[in-house]
């Protein structure tokens, strides 16, 4: 099989897991909405943020050091030694951040004793399943991984809805994503066996591991400071239905990362594996235009179909999330391709460039978040992140021709129905504009999104269907 026909494959087998979970979380959003107040939302999204800020931090990204080296490792013991070096970190980490951040919320916040009890197992049920993610990608279960998705998906959608219905709270929320995540890891460690790749600690190893994970910690930290450090400053200096606004006006945006996570996930293992190749070139580059026009095409498609959808899944006390979704999505697409780069950055283990640029685009993040939220509030968010996203994209793409150079495709075209689609979008919000217009815009732009998305993508669809009707025969 090829590598392309191999990464198709990876990413199909991921998306299925995880693909109908997500799909039913979206459709309760309206519940979710109608029941909890943008306050209580606005801290729930906050803790979950906060949990990604923390984990890298308490595992040094091991786990993702685990995977990469567990690709290269050619024999069982070679195995086993890798999956040792990370669980052993990992348990250290878990049993020093368990003191220290009791003590710090106690000292820093006014939570409750119980609520501080509530968000740390949150942070640690994130470790586990971060780790028993990397351990199934790294032994190349990927049925397993994608099962175990599936099975995360639909826990934490039960829980929650019980949560919803009975006590709706952040703090129930973070429970039931608590207890789906300890129980998904538990499962996954158990098929896996991991008792039987548990050894010593090997002195020559740990640090070379550590070397490799490390640069990916301010990396990730980064990532984390652009999505944290709006919420935060929102919360504090405009308050937490601010927040609630905001975290809301990311759901929609936030189906474009998760779409191109069911692709990265087999990115990540396909890009390490064709790096011996002679045509790993010709290979980055066929990907990387198939991956960009397909995420431009949901891109476009999400914006002009948002007009439609929104008022189906929102429920009216968050009307305002509706103007900031273009400039979000925006900002995601950017991210998706800077993400595509470091795939294979990580490939050829220099994840010191993954690093250095997240952490000069977060701080500009910050300066603009500071400098301009009182003013322009939620817009102050969410232009930082459409900023800080493009230094990253475009930084890495300087930085990979030190290693190959990757063809492009037109911008002109792009941009242009990209304008033309906000345009009317936005129509609604010019004086004098009627209603009747509005909707007849936005009817003709969603046919020209799925129009051209599909002309765009034709050669792909072509292959796809012709894949299904092979496998149907």
């Amino acid at each position: 099989m090829s590598h392309q026909s191999t990464l198709m494959k990876n990413t199909a087998i991921i998306a299925i897991g995880k693909l109908s979970t997500q799909i039913i979380s979206y459709l309760l959003l309206p519940l979710y909405t109608a029941k909890m107040t943008k306050a209580e939302y606005g801290n729930y999204d906050f803790v979950c943020t906060l949990s990604l800020f923390i984990c890298p931090i308490i595992t040094l990204l091991m786990e993702e050091s685990m995977f990469r080296f567990l690709i290269d490792a050619n024999s069982e013991e070679r195995k086993k030694k890798v999956i040792t070096q990370t669980i052993i970190y990992a348990l250290f980490g878990t049993l020093v951040f368990i003191p220290v951040a009791t003590l710090i919320f106690n000292v820093a916040t006014e939570y409750s004793g119980f609520y501080i009890f509530t968000i740390i197992t949150f942070i640690i049920s994130n470790v586990a399943i971060a780790l028993s993610n990397a351990l199934a990608r790294g032994l190349s279960k990927i049925k397993l991984y994608s099962f175990s998705n599936f099975i995360l998906g639909a826990f934490t959608i039960i829980l929650t809805l019980i949560i919803i219905i009975w006590h709706p709270s952040a703090e129930g929320l973070l429970w039931a994503n608590a207890i789906a995540n300890i129980v998904t890891a538990f499962i996954v460690f158990y098929k896996l066996k991991l008792k039987k790749y548990i050894g010593k600690i090997d002195k020559k190893l740990m640090p070379e591991m550590i070397k490799y994970s490390v640069p990916l910690v301010p990396n990730s930290i980064s990532w984390t400071i652009i999505n944290m450090s709006d919420r935060i400053i929102l919360t504090q200096m405009i308050g937490a239905d601010a927040n609630g606004i905001y975290a809301m006006a990311n759901k929609f945006p936030n189906i474009i990362n998760v779409l191109y996570g069911y692709f990265y996930t087999a990115w990540k293992e396909s890009a390490a594996k064709i790096l011996k190749d002679e045509n790993r070139e010709k290979f980055y580059s066929k990907i990387y235009i198939d991956m960009k026009k397909i995420m431009y095409a949901v891109t476009i498609c999400l914006i002009a179909l948002m007009p439609f959808a929104f008022p189906i899944f929102i429920n009216s006390s968050y009307d305002e999330a509706y103007i900031y979704i273009p400039i979000i999505m925006i900002a995601t697409y950017f991210s998706c391709l800077s993400s595509f780069y470091g795939g294979i950055f990580t490939a050829y283990k220099n994840t010191k460039i993954m690093g250095s640029t997240t952490m000069i685009a977060a701080a500009i993040n910050l300066v603009v978040d500071l400098v301009f939220v009182m003013q322009f509030k939620i817009y102050a968010a969410c232009f930082s992140t459409l900023i800080a996203d493009l230094i990253i994209y475009f930084y890495r793409k300087i930085k990979l021709k030190d290693y190959i150079r990757l063809r492009e495709v037109k911008w002109q075209g792009p941009l242009l129905i990209l304008a033309i689609i906000c345009f009317a979008y936005y129509l609604k919000y010019i004086p004098g504009c009627s209603m009747t217009l509005y909707w007849i815009a936005n009817v003709f732009t969603a046919f020209i999104a799925i129009a051209y998305s599909i002309m765009n993508n034709k050669k792909i669809l072509k292959k796809l269907v012709n894949k299904f009707r092979r496998r149907s025969e």
